[in-house]
């Protein structure tokens, strides 16, 4: 059986890849046509660690194959995913679809949407006149580790009233159910809430740490032990629990933002997800504050910045910690300059000519008063800090993701601050 995928997106080329990747033939489709030709040659508009040669495995097995023709497309698929993504032409794409085949086809919508959206897409094709099953299917990729999530999800949700979809699902990805996946079959409203529900969980996770990282400051405690210690917590768990860190990436926002609306809609008020936003959205803001403590002021002060994605091993800086961080700076009256390994460029369409882009640390790191580290990608532990003191103006680190070693700084003379340490 092949495997339709409709999307040429960030989704779309990572769900194509993996599902190729489990032997299966997969048919990857939209109308256009320089991207489908760009991707069979493995070239990703975007840095995605382990992905490029995925596609390229794939594409020389013969299992992974593009196409623009959309009715060819469906006719020739199993089951179609549709990845795109953002869901504003999906109600045209079902009904496209749903016209082109002789069959009802079996639609898997991995797409991010609102809630309720399963249903209306039903009713949708009921109205006019045709029959196609609607699966509701979260997928949970974290930029910088989505091949890797692909293929080691926590559970597999499915939403749908079809056993003929659910036992199809399960036959594809077999692997993943053999090796003890748990599959949760659910209604399409639960499982379009369980994507948004996660993201806001974890956004919830990252402000408690960063709130009590301001409390371990003013008590002398050290929030990397904090968090090592609450991690060990079977009830807590250590992931997105380190402190400093963000709730960004590509859906996090628009997943946070249809939540609060469902919420508003529904005359509810989710007091513990308005409180977690508050505290992300302010954390750049309060480590502006900090550097501009240590220099006593920001005003025409030269700060260099390592790394501007929102987290390591991707290019996507939206919802970046770095980029509102150098914002935040800007505003305070500093000359920022910045280097990041891979996400210069789509930070440039952000912060358009505020700063100055360096070809390397040391470049950013020359003749500035303060040097933070906005990104935890792990190359800059091993960079060569005797040569960064040497460039520095005044030897002030910021290291805004804990990932530096503090006292080995500290005794080569560098003034060391970190997010909730003394």
């Amino acid at each position: 059986m092949q495997i339709g995928v409709y999307g040429a997106g960030y989704l779309g080329t990572v769900i194509s890849a993996c599902l190729a990747d489990f032997g299966t033939p997969v048919l990857c489709c939209h109308p256009d046509s320089s991207r489908m030709v760009e991707m069979a040659q493995g070239k990703v508009p975007f840095h995605e660690k382990n992905l490029a040669e995925v596609i390229r495995r794939n594409v020389r097995a013969g299992r992974l194959s593009y196409s623009t023709d959309i009715e060819s497309f469906a006719r020739k698929s199993g089951l179609i995913f549709l990845a795109e993504d953002t869901p504003e032409q999906l109600r045209d794409l079902v009904l496209a679809i749903s016209q082109a085949v002789s069959r009802p086809p079996i639609l898997s919508v991995v797409t991010p949407v609102p809630v309720g959206t399963g249903a209306a897409l039903e009713q949708q094709v009921r109205d006019a006149g045709r029959k196609a099953t609607i699966v509701s299917q979260p997928m949970f990729f974290t930029a910088g580790c989505a091949v890797e999530d692909f293929n080691w999800p926590d559970r597999i949700v499915l939403g749908t009233s079809s056993n003929e979809a659910v036992a199809l699902l399960k036959q594809i990805f077999h692997p993943l159910v053999m090796r003890g996946v748990p599959v949760i079959v659910t209604n399409h409203a639960t499982a379009e809430l369980v994507r948004e529900a996660a993201t806001a969980f974890v956004a919830t996770k990252i402000s408690f740490i960063n709130e009590l990282a301001g409390l371990c400051e003013k008590v002398s405690a050290d929030a990397v032990h904090l968090s090592l210690a609450l991690g060990l917590d079977k009830k807590i768990g250590p992931r997105c629990l380190q402190a400093g860190a963000s709730m960004g990436g590509l859906f996090a926002q628009s997943d946070m933002d249809s939540l609060a609306h469902l919420a508003q809609g529904n005359a509810i008020e989710l007091r513990i997800l308005a409180a977690a936003r508050q505290v992300n959205h302010a954390l750049a803001d309060g480590l502006a504050g900090k550097i501009s403590t240590c220099l006593r002021s920001l005003e025409n002060k030269a700060v260099g910045i390592l790394g501007l994605a929102f987290k390591p091993n991707t290019n996507s800086v939206a919802g970046s910690a770095s980029v509102k961080l150098a914002q935040s700076l800007i505003a305070r009256g500093a000359k920022v300059r910045a280097y990041d390994p891979v996400a210069m460029p789509d930070a440039k369409l952000e912060l358009n000519g505020s700063i100055d882009y360096c070809d390397s640390p040391y470049a950013a790191a020359e003749g500035v008063e303060a040097l933070v580290v906005g990104t935890g990608w792990p190359e800059f532990r091993g960079l060569d800090f005797s040569r960064i003191k040497s460039l520095l103006r005044r030897p002030l680190i910021v290291d805004t993701k804990n990932i530096l070693d503090s006292v080995r700084l500290r005794a080569m003379g560098f003034e060391y601050v970190g997010v909730g340490r003394t």
